[in-house]
């Protein structure tokens, strides 16, 4: 037997993960309250000791870890036009498993400073221009930005032309420069983005974020949690060498304070009759949906969906609809009883919160006239063809309604210009192991693709949802 833990310090639970490297198979897993105020280790020790009730006695021959404790990776942008580069560095930032607070467009202004120093994000990325195109812009937010104090880095992968001018003006903060997120008009360029601000986040912020007292504990702290899915999900949908992967995908994580959802396709338009608008998006691509939770977001789902959906898909009359949610608002750690009214409002919630967030994640369709007739066009990713859906989260792994609730991030009637999948396997991860196995991806892919092959349970094949 050959044991490697794996630890997810998350902002509320710190979640660890043993498998075995020769038998490339999972051990055990368990979970505890992180303590980052205090010393994460203990939270970490808690968790071990949980897990040892499960597995007995392991000597690890590595440990990893990555985090989304103390509020994650937080990351401002600013690029030029909010279609073009300002969305190219909100793709780098969320792909590189950031929450983006922030995404500023043109010119900063005095005000804007002042809210960039209020928020005091644990990195800013300031893009602009393509090579050799608009100078002006870069250079005018990189002087604003020099006006200030601040103690954040600064990645600069904008026009490769104002580049080092740029430097110059942050001189004495810490910068560092890149390639450009689009070096040409409409082409994508995020992964050297992707992989400074990993390095940032390894070198400086797991200090900032009080991490580094375990240490010691640790092989490696490697990345942000949402980064670890996400290879976790590449990985899954394209295979490795050894073992072939599962084809395209959608995973979709459901949490207490947001809904993160992932895809993997090229989604771009399938035919000669549909014409695609705006900047073609990355074949593993990101979101965060930051108002929709099950709990501290839960009025943002509500706003979204309408209490009248809310009532119809639980059975609950409006004044205890809005009676539970009132609950719900302020104890936000309220897990249902299976058969009550919590429990029914939870399944309509969880439908909401997926249907909300992979509508927004899709792309859409319109129709247009023109001289040769009705023309298609296409905003964001086609998502149609995907056929495998996984998903996470308290809401969906504690229901044994799974397979009902997952199928709302399919197409449906109601909206038929969302580019959604049409039909699609629907994959859970019960145990929580897909950080563990993005983790496990950097050393060993065909191992932690074998044990997500076994472990993510299957629920079932939905054609669309029901809405």
């Amino acid at each position: 037997m050959r044991p490697v833990l794996l630890i997810d310090f998350g902002s509320t639970y710190t979640k660890v993960t043993a498998v075995d490297l020769d038998g490339q198979q999972l051990l055990g897993t368990a979970d505890a309250f992180t303590t980052i105020q205090t010393d994460v280790g203990e939270g970490l020790q808690n968790a071990l000791t949980k897990l040892e009730a499960v597995t007995g006695p392991l000597a690890y021959t590595a440990r990893y870890a990555c985090s989304s404790a103390a509020g994650g990776l937080r990351m401002i942008t600013s690029g030029l036009v909010p279609e073009l580069t300002a969305e190219a560095a909100r793709q780098a930032s969320l792909g590189a498993g950031a929450k983006v607070l922030k995404v500023y467009s043109f010119q900063l202004t005095e005000d804007d400073i002042q809210e960039i120093l209020t928020i005091n994000p644990d990195i800013f990325l300031l893009v602009g221009g393509t090579d050799g195109g608009n100078v002006e812009v870069i250079l005018h937010n990189a002087k604003m930005l020099a006006s200030a104090e601040f103690t954040f880095p600064v990645i600069i992968a904008g026009n490769r032309t104002a580049a080092r001018e740029c430097e110059r003006i942050l001189h004495g903060h810490e910068v560092h420069i890149v390639e450009n997120v689009m070096p040409k008009f409409g082409v994508l360029n995020i992964e050297p983005a992707r992989l400074k601000i990993r390095e940032i986040f390894l070198n400086r912020i797991i200090q900032a974020k009080g991490l580094s007292k375990a240490a010691e504990l640790l092989s490696g702290i490697l990345m942000p949690t949402p980064s670890a899915v996400m290879k976790a999900m590449r990985l899954l949908s394209q295979g490795c060498e050894e073992e072939s992967g599962i084809g395209d995908l959608i995973a979709v994580d459901v949490g207490g304070a947001t809904t993160d959802i992932y895809s993997m396709a090229d989604g771009m338009p399938g035919d000669a009759s549909t014409v695609y608008k705006g900047l073609p998006e990355p074949y593993d691509k990101r979101t965060v949906e930051g108002d929709i939770g099950m709990r501290y977001s839960i009025r943002g789902i509500v706003d979204a969906a309408g209490l009248n959906k809310i009532c119809q898909l639980s059975g609950l009359t409006k004044d205890r609809a809005e009676e539970l949610i009132a609950t719900l608002c302020e104890h936000t750690d309220m897990i249902p009883e299976p058969g009550s009214d919590l429990e029914k409002l939870d399944f309509a919630l969880a439908s909401m919160a997926i249907e909300t967030a992979v509508s927004r994640h899709a792309g859409t369709m319109e129709e247009t006239y023109t001289l040769m007739g009705l023309t298609y066009v296409q905003s964001g990713k086609d998502l149609r063809r995907v056929r495998q859906v996984v998903v996470t989260g308290g809401s969906l792994i504690r229901t044994a309604r799974t397979g009902e609730i997952a199928a709302h991030a399919l197409a449906s009637p109601a909206a038929p210009m969302s580019l959604r999948p049409l039909k699609a396997d629907i994959r859970v991860d019960r145990k929580y192991i897909l950080a563990a196995m993005g983790l496990l991806s950097e050393y060993e892919p065909a191992a932690a693709l074998r044990i997500m092959k076994k472990e993510l349970e299957y629920n079932g094949h939905s054609e669309q949802a029901n809405s």
